[in-house]
């Protein structure tokens, strides 16, 4: 019993010193080779494991995963284009606020009339006619031969009445020709629209001075539109020595493919003097 104590002690003795044998030497870097030696191929095999699981559960996992991205990039899109719609729905709004503001205070500077707001719905699609369709019409109290304008000046005026609606011949329609002053040279002439939709004087005795920058402005004439409505400029003249009249081009002032709100004087009846000009007598 005592011999078999002492082996054992012995034995554990023995144990302790080479276990702080170990200790020592790896401490001091001696069995570092021989560490990873033994620890690298446990590593790599970790490694190897590790990958092959992830892979694993990225295939399992991925599907679900790219559906909910899908969704939720839709969901997105369509977020944004409602966004999108909102912020081209203000920008409308603030652009027929800022008309109607300016159109009150052309009417507030203007009281002498009584004007009717209107929206332009339809364009011409011919190219030998020059008109728009707005909003109102005979149940809001037009009448053919009304003038239209908007705050920058003359537009046309009204050509044809239905209860709901009314269709504006513009000045730039070929047909339409109108009595004029021009501000500075005072100057009487015709203005004439075109089929390219420019604006012409005619008629400019060859003894009046006109300058370019002029203004131009209804005369009242005739009796088809108030006098001193704003049609624009005289941007260049053409005399000819040889002819009875002097011609001039004019810029007009109102800018016809940005039409979108527009006045109708209402208080201005236009007078039909056809029956007191003088019929031409019978050879």
């Amino acid at each position: 019993m005592w011999k078999f104590t002492s082996t054992r002690s012995v034995l554990t003795f023995v144990i302790a010193l080479l276990a702080i044998g170990l200790i020592v030497m790896a401490l001091s870097g001696y069995l570092a080779p021989i560490t990873r030696l033994v620890l690298n191929p446990i590593i790599a095999a970790q490694t190897w494991l590790s990958t092959r699981y992830q892979a694993i559960q990225d295939f399992i996992t991925t599907p679900s995963d790219l559906a909910r991205l899908r969704l939720r990039n839709a969901e997105l899109e369509a977020d944004n284009a409602r966004l999108q719609a909102q912020v081209i729905e203000l920008q409308q709004q603030i652009a027929e606020y800022q008309v109607l503001s300016t159109l009150l205070d052309y009417v507030r500077a203007n009281p002498q009339n009584e004007y009717v707001t209107a929206s332009v719905i339809g364009r011409d699609t011919s190219p030998f006619m020059r008109y728009v369709i707005i909003n109102r019409g005979s149940d809001n109290g037009l009448v053919r031969g009304m003038p239209v304008i908007t705050q920058q000046g003359l537009v046309g005026r009204i050509a044809a009445v239905s209860p709901g609606a009314a269709r504006v011949q513009l000045i730039t329609d070929p047909s339409s020709s109108i009595n004029i002053r021009l501000q500075q040279s005072e100057a009487d002439a015709v203005l004439m629209g075109s089929l390219t939709g420019e604006l012409m004087l005619d008629l400019i005795p060859q003894s009046d001075s006109v300058q370019v920058g002029d203004l131009v402005l209804t005369s009242g004439l005739g009796g088809e539109y108030p006098e001193n409505l704003l049609i624009g400029q005289v941007s260049g003249v053409r005399q000819v020595e040889a002819a009875l009249f002097q011609t001039a081009s004019v810029q007009p002032v109102v800018d016809f493919t940005q039409l979108r709100i527009v006045l109708v004087i209402t208080n201005f009846r236009p007078i039909d003097i056809t029956p007191l000009l003088p019929t031409p007598s019978a050879p």
